[in-house]
């Protein structure tokens, strides 16, 4: 076998069950290639309290620190007027966002914890009420950020243009395809859409990532998401700008 075939051989094994993301993924070394790629010069601030933990399996190869760098250099350099996030949880990627955006005005969504049973499987955190939000609620940023307690499969996003969103509610196929479909019909040319639990490489060791691909491969099919979507090696983020 030559080394194309061996190399588009292992190619298709590691995306074999995605053909739209075989062709739209493009992964990157680091969080400075992205900069170099979209001529970004704000450096990050690399500030979340457990972005150095490693308590599971799935935090090898800091995985937190490359989600941590993914999510602070694109909110440092869009700087968005608008940002909103889905799946609130502690609210340590909230602040994350407002600590690389001061300015931004933040809407953070997650579900009421008496309507979890009615958010799909692949719910992986479902905190309290009052655990919900609870880092970025005694800090100086929370002034800019709008907590909202909704189940995103019936509420809609209507705070206007959204420059830049990250997906990071429920994992279920369906609500990934339906949270990021609200979002586009919001977002305006050159808005960025990020998802997490997003890994290709990993969709054949976890059921959630395979969940998240599965939506995000729809929307490429359908014809909502066009162009590339970007990923950091070893993160659990798709980035992708619209277009």
């Amino acid at each position: 076998m030559s080394k194309l075939k061996r190399y588009l051989a292992a190619s298709s094994y590691r995306f074999s069950s995605f053909k739209y993301l075989d062709r739209q993924v493009i992964e990157v070394n680091d969080f400075r290639e992205l900069m170099k790629l979209f001529r970004w010069e704000i450096e990050p601030v690399l500030e979340r309290q457990d972005m150095y933990d490693c308590n599971f399996i799935e935090d090898l190869n800091e995985r937190k620190l490359r989600d941590t760098e993914t999510l602070a250099t694109v909110m440092s350099n869009v700087q968005p007027k608008t940002a909103l996030e889905i799946g609130t949880a502690d609210g340590m990627g909230t602040l994350l966002l407002a600590k690389n955006s001061p300015s931004s005005k933040i809407y953070t969504v997650n579900i009421p914890p008496e309507e979890i049973e009615e958010g799909g499987r692949f719910v992986t955190y479902a905190p309290e009420r009052d655990a919900i939000g609870s880092a970025f609620k005694a800090s100086a940023y929370s002034k800019n950020i709008q907590q909202i307690y909704a189940n995103t499969a019936t509420w809609e996003p209507n705070i206007g243009t959204i420059d830049f969103a990250f997906i990071d509610g429920c994992h279920d196929t369906k609500f990934v395809y339906n949270d990021t479909r609200k979002i586009l019909k919001h977002a305006k040319k050159g808005s960025f859409i990020l998802w997490h639990d997003f890994n290709p490489s990993l969709v054949k060791k976890f059921n959630w990532i395979h969940s998240v691909c599965k939506g995000v491969d729809r929307l490429c099919r359908d014809g909502l998401i066009n162009g590339p979507i970007f990923h950091i090696k070893d993160s659990w983020v798709g980035i992708h700008k619209v277009s």
